[in-house]
Order: structure tokens, then sequence, then C-alpha cells
């Protein structure tokens, strides 16, 4: 267990290995069928299902909750008390090994259709096995794709870890059949929201925190709380991690172990989808008729899958002249009590904390870089300067600290062929000149609206894929663009506003409270080690060869400056006080209508910059039903103004 602080950084890279290399070697079955026999924490022997039931209902915690409720409500205890059984009865997970030998022996058959292979970091493997005999684990995987869960299952069977009860959401339980065997694999089912009902919360806090006392099995959730449709960073939730850290708080455990995961895709399952549901499509209902229906992506090719296993973050050491403990003795342990305005502030500088290491642990296969380009070059770019821009682009992204999965000894040209040839569906390539486009579609007779709603779908879904990179530029641009605007050499003025741009976009991207000058210390550091600029005293100073470098980091944070500088624009002009959240997607996209009709954005091409690569989840949450319209009158050969 490593010690956890600001200044950590995780720079040596783990090797990995293929674990799908054995499966395509040997049977399945039997592979299902072997002896399972995982190292549990302290030797100890996992109780029953019935037994971890009976101990969350007979708590001190629950039982006073009960006679809270019970005296608001008017409720007899006995009442209370049945619903807190019927609520845990719906929550809680029944773990059966023979359904997940069957969920392993259909995952191998549909990984080895789906990746070329699936690479995990064996050192993370041997610090887990480590960690789990030690102390309680918390696994907290990042969430990019429905895959994320399963294969994270699918791992700790293969490397007899034992398996982890996992936090899912009530959608999954409405599928027939798919639902109770996912509770039989270890998944167990909470609402999206209940902030305001204290049975439920007392319930699934005392269930979580139960499982973690006993060393039942590894918990497993995810920090972001929900899947990212734009392939980036969510500002994580700390409504579960506080659960997970308050038995240690209380003294109830010596420590327990949080283990950030970082799963990394070259294609992603979803990516058409996603874009689909950022242009205002609705997300399609999870059920078994649509799990079938989906099968076909079997005969798709996504590539490599990587999964990389952090050190495991002592909660102990991570909280070691932060949280005062004492203050939990001053009300015997049972009794509910919220986080203090400390303890709130030291959850959330965690939670970013472990989301940024998932970020920096990412692996970044060559089709980002790509991505990154074609985006900033609507129009398209000749095959012979992507290669040229690709590679010098590598290099940059390298010298940032990026994780980069670039094949040895391959030309630079061959790899950016095989990553054009797997992502085709977004591309298409003629005559040597490379261009965003629908490759692939039926050759019917379409209007000019579902034209544009076609090439949104794409441009956005290459946006998802340059967004996995942003977390390795983000500092320096952030810088770079602080240059560009200060209209000074000052370091005091520069720092100023690197600092405005990073408290504007604090709940955009993953930076973590409180490190302002480290961030910008580490942009500078970076910059010079690049030779972009110069330091001295008082005055940053850019060399003769940094424009370009200073110009890509600036065009990196474009798109998101413009986004913003939309929805600003709306709200200055709204005078609508009332305006509630489903009317406000409407009202932008009217907005959008009368900005194109009086010419007031400028080109196509920025209009692509200005929201489609704005590919931030608030933003395009609000903006993506706007998109539609607002290309639409683009598409008609409209000009447009400047956005302020």
């Amino acid at each position: 267990v490593v010690l956890f602080s600001p200044h950590f950084r995780i720079r040596k890279r783990d090797d990995f290995e293929d674990v799908l290399e054995e499966r395509r070697r040997s049977s399945d079955l039997r592979y299902a069928l072997r002896c399972y026999t995982p190292t549990l924490y302290k030797g100890l022997v996992p109780c029953k299902v019935s037994m971890l039931k009976s101990i969350v209902l007979q708590s001190d915690h629950l039982q006073c909750v009960i006679k809270q409720v019970s005296s608001e409500s008017g409720d007899s205890t006995e009442c209370v008390a049945e619903e807190a059984s019927l609520i845990l009865d719906e929550m809680a997970h029944r773990m059966q090994l023979s359904t997940v030998r069957f969920f392993v022996f259909t995952l191998s058959k549909a990984f080895k259709r789906l990746f070329r292979s699936v690479c995990v970091n064996e050192e993370g493997i041997q610090r887990l096995q480590q960690a789990v005999q030690e102390h309680p684990v918390v696994l907290l995987p990042s969430h990019r794709s429905y895959m994320d869960f399963l294969m994270m299952s699918y791992l700790l069977y293969m490397f007899d870890l034992p398996l982890p009860v996992i936090a899912a959401g009530m959608d999954f339980m409405s599928m027939k059949f798919i639902g109770e065997m996912l509770r039989m694999s270890g998944a167990f089912f909470i609402r999206r929201s209940f902030g305001g009902d204290k049975l439920y919360w007392a319930v699934f806090s005392e269930y979580v925190k139960t499982m973690l006392r006993k060393g039942y099995a590894p918990i497993e959730f995810f920090l972001e709380g929900t899947r990212s449709r734009t392939c980036k960073s969510l500002t994580p939730k700390t409504g579960l991690l506080n659960i997970v850290m308050e038995p240690f708080f209380k003294g109830e455990l010596f420590d327990v172990s949080l283990v950030p995961v970082s799963i990394s895709y070259e294609r992603v399952l979803e990516e058409s989808l996603y874009a689909r549901e950022l242009l205002g499509v609705p997300k399609p209902k999870e059920s078994t008729s649509g799990l079938l229906k989906a099968r076909r992506v079997l005969s798709e090719d996504y590539g490599s899958m990587h999964v990389y296993f952090g050190h495991p973050v002592s909660v102990r050491s991570l909280a070691e002249g932060k949280i005062k403990r004492s203050q939990y003795n001053l009300l015997p342990r049972y009794i509910p009590q919220k986080p203090s305005v400390d303890t709130h502030e030291f959850l959330n500088d965690a939670a970013f904390r472990l989301v940024r290491i998932q970020e920096e642990n990412m692996v970044l296969k060559p089709w980002v870089l790509i991505a990154t380009l074609l985006l900033q070059n609507p129009d398209g770019m000749d095959l012979s300067s992507l290669t040229e821009q690709t590679d010098w682009l590598r290099h940059l992204a390298l010298a940032f600290g990026a994780f980069l999965d670039w094949p040895d000894h391959e030309a630079c040209s061959e790899v950016i062929s095989c990553s054009l040839a797997l992502h085709r569906r977004l591309l298409s390539v003629s005559a040597g000149h490379v261009q965003l486009s629908v490759t692939d579609a039926p050759q019917v007779e379409t209007t000019p609206e579902e034209a544009v709603f076609q090439r949104a779908v794409v441009v956005l879904s290459c946006a998802s894929y340059r967004n996995q990179i942003l977390h390795v530029f983000l500092r320096p641009a952030l810088l770079a663009v602080a240059m560009q605007s200060a209209n000074s050499s000052r370091k005091d003025d520069i720092y100023n506003c690197f600092n405005f741009l990073r408290n504007m976009f604090s709940n955009e991207f993953i930076l973590c409270p409180g490190d302002s000058v480290q961030d910008f210390e580490e942009a500078c550091y970076l910059l010079m080690k690049r030779g972009v600029l110069q330091v001295l005293e008082h005055e940053i100073v850019m060399s003769a060869s940094g424009q370009s470098t200073l110009a890509f980091l600036c065009s990196v944070l474009e798109p998101f400056l413009q986004g913003y500088q939309v929805v600003c624009r709306y709200l200055c002009e709204e005078t609508n006080e009332n305006l509630t959240e489903k009317e406000f997607i409407p009202a932008v996209r009217s907005f959008c209508f009368v900005c194109g009709s009086v010419n007031c954005l400028h080109t196509r091409s920025c209009l692509l910059l200005v929201l489609i690569s704005v590919s931030t989840d608030l933003i395009m949450h609000v903006l993506g039903p706007a998109l539609f319209c607002y290309m639409c009158v683009c598409h008609h050969g409209i000009r447009s103004p400047e956005v302020l």
C-alpha cells in the first residue's frame, strides 16, 4: 500500500499480459468449470447471504434509524422494520458460483470475438492479491462502457481473486432473467436517487459497511457514478466513498485499501449510441430483448483492451493529518452523523485524486492522436501530412507523460494505416486524403437534416476518442491559453489567467482542489522540458520554436471555450427567469435557429468546433439537440458570425 499525496505520481509502467491468448488455445467450458479457490481476507469464510441480511437488519445503526422513522411517520417499528427488510431483499445480491461459471463461459466466447487482446498488468494483479489478504478492498474502475463491470468480475475469477460485490443501477434489475443472473453474479441494485429517504439510505449504507467489516467480498463501484458518454472523466461522486471510509473513521477497521482501475478501449462498443444520446436521442431502456438485438456487435472488431490495476491506496495514509477521528467518539457509533465540512472536503479531494490516478494509467492508442488532429482539421488532411503530424504529436504526448501503446518496430505509416482501418466507419480515405465522414451508410436518399445528423454522430464519436487524451494536454493547454490571453509576459499576470481558466473548468476536467499552484508549475515544467518556453524569475518567455506547440495546445481547449461562450450568450439574452430544466433544451434549440437566421455564427468549420467538438457532458447534454438545428442552418450555406 502506497502513501497517497498530491505530489505522488506513478512513473513506472507495468508489463502487460494478454489474458485471451490462453483462452484461444484451450476449452472455455473446462476453464469455466475449473477449481476456483480465491484467497480471502484474513482467511475468513464468507458468511451466507441469509446471515448477511440478518446482521444488517439487526445492526444497532439500522435499528436506531427504524425507531427515528417510526417516530416521525407514526408507523409502528414492526412496519418500518418490515419495509427495511423488503428494501434489503430488493437490493441485496445472491452470489451463486454456478451462475458465475455460466457467465465466465459466455464472456470467454464473447471477448474472443470482440477483442484482439485483453491486456492486464501482472504486477497490479499481484498487488491486489496481497491487498485482499490484509485489509478490506474497494475496487474503483473507470467507467466508459457496459463492458467495465463484466470484465472486472471475469478477470478476478481468472486470477483466483474474490469476486466483487458491485453497485448497479435499478435499470438492470428490470431485465428479465439477465437481472437475476447479474444479482447471482455479485450485483446489488440501488436506486438512482434516494437522498431524502432516510430508511433506504440506512439500509444501503449498513449493507455496504457490513460487507466491508466482515471481509465478505471486495466492494466495487464507479466513482464517476455513471458511464461517461464523452469518454472523459466525470466529476466524481462522494456518497459511496464516504460509506466505505466511515468504518475506518469510526475505528471499526484498521484500514481500507482503495484500488483505482483504469480500463481503456481501442474502440468503444457504444461509440455511436453515445453520440446519438448527446444529440438528444433518448437512451434505449435496458432490456433482455435489446441485449439479444445487440448481439450483432459480435461481428465487429473492437481492437485491443487494457486493464490497469493501480497501486492500492491506504485510507489510513490518505486521512493522516487531515481527519480527526476523535470527532466520531463524541456519539455512539450507531447514531447517524452527517459528514463534517472537513470530512466533506477530504472526501472531495480524495475522489478527485483517485480519478486523476485512473486518468494517468489509461492506456492510449494511436487513434486518439489521429482523432485529435482530424477534429482540428474538419476539411480533412493528406495522409502524408497526417502521418507526419501524428508522429510529432506522439512525441509531444510522450514528453508530457502519456501512457501510449505504440507498436514497437513498426513504421508510423503502418501504425496509422491499421488505426484508420479499425475506425473506418468514422472516416473516408480517398486519393490520399483522410476526412471524417459516414463511409458505410446505405446508398439511399436522405434529407439535408438527416445528412447533417449523421455527420454530427461521426464527429461526436471521433471527439470521444480525442477526449481520452485531454488529461495529458490539459495543464499545458491552460497555460498556453493563459499566455495568449494575458497580453503580458509577467509570471503573475499569466498565473492569474491560468487560475481563472482552471476555476472555470473545475467541474469540466479533473483538477484537484487546492492544486492550482502545483498545476501551474507542472505546466511550466512540461513546456520548459519540451523547449517551448523559458521560465525566468518574474517572466515567462516563449522560445522561437515554441509557436506551433502553443498553437496546438490552444486549439485543444478552443472548442470548450467557444461552447461555454454559446451557452453564456444564451443565458445572458434569456429573459425568462423561471425556465425549467425540461424547457431549457428546446429554448437553446430555438436560440440556435435565431442565431443562424441572422448570420450570427461563423463558418461551418468553426461551427463543428464550437458545438460538435465540445464533448463535455454538461455542455453537450444541453447543446446536443440544439446542435442538429444549428448544423442544419449552416448546411444551407447561411454565413455565420462570431460567437461573442
